[in-house]
């Protein structure tokens, strides 16, 4: 009886055809594992959430308007990124309930300058949402602790909850207003959804990770430390507050970034080039 005993050649071209088999597995499993890695980023940052309907009042127009009269840092932006950002705005409006409280009468000014503090620090990064947020709830004025507006000793302009409150933001309609007025130093909303970007890794301690590259945490950390202490020494022109911990450190500097980011520049140009990293304005830190 003859067998089929195989050449060496036809060796060699059954083994190629093995190795190739192996290289088109490895790219569908590669492509796979690609495919499932983009589409867990799309739903932490944008799936899941219910589609709010907003007052047909609020039109792009009116809030083109109030943008362009209220936000300086929309103000600053060229034409076409006006357009994403008042894109931005309105994804905001149509994901986040806002809601009025202990009196207050939001207006449509108010939810859309809630809307811009929201965008303006995540404006660089394209694919982000505040995925801890589903409302923001508006106080006619400060609070205290206890969320009572009748306390003379009120003091709170802002909060992002815990408990009972996760997901949710409190924040003054006064301080609200107040931060964009051209002679406000800060912008207590735009503080406040700082807090959320820096509780997105869940800890609120003044390292963002998910946008912080990992070549600037440990400078960042350094310099935050630094800083604080000639704070607490009263050898620092940042706002005082600021000294309290690492959280409200990176929250109130991030106002100064965004409110008079060339006043920051010019006195605290490492702490301005570092911001200007970790939000992604810049390649370079």
């Amino acid at each position: 009886m003859i067998s089929n005993i195989p050449t060496s050649a036809g060796l060699e071209e059954k083994n190629r055809n093995i190795n190739t088999m192996n290289d088109s597995s490895y790219f569908i499993v590669a492509g796979i594992v690609f495919f499932a890695s983009v589409l867990i980023i799309y739903i932490f940052r944008y799936g899941g959430k219910k589609k709010i309907a907003i007052p047909s009042a609020l039109t792009d127009e009116l809030m083109g308007e109030v943008l362009e009269q209220r936000v300086g840092f929309y103000r600053h932006l060229p034409a076409d990124e006006q357009q994403t950002f008042l894109k931005r705005v309105r994804y905001f409006l149509e994901h986040t309930k806002i809601s009025a409280e202990k009196g207050a009468v939001v207006t449509d000014e108010d939810k859309i300058l809630i809307a811009a503090s929201a965008t303006i620090p995540l404006f660089h990064f394209k694919l982000w949402v505040y995925r801890n947020l589903t409302e923001v709830l508006v106080y006619p004025d400060y609070f205290d602790q206890r969320f009572s507006t009748a306390n003379e000793e009120r003091n709170v302009a802002g909060m992002v909850g815990s408990g009972a409150l996760n997901s949710k933001m409190i924040l003054s309609q006064q301080a609200l207003r107040n931060g964009f007025l051209n002679l406000s130093a800060g912008n207590t909303a735009i503080h406040e959804f700082v807090h959320l970007i820096d509780k997105a890794d869940g800890e609120v301690d003044g390292v963002p990770e998910y946008l912080i590259p990992k070549s600037l945490i440990e400078p960042w950390i350094k310099e935050m430390h630094k800083t604080i202490r000639e704070i607490r020494s009263g050898e620092s022109d940042i706002r005082e507050y600021a000294g309290t911990n690492e959280a409200e450190f990176f929250a109130v500097v991030s106002e100064y970034f965004f409110k008079k980011p060339a006043l920051l520049k010019e006195d605290h140009p490492k702490l301005y080039r570092m911001l200007d990293h970790i939000y992604g304005v810049s390649d370079k830190p």
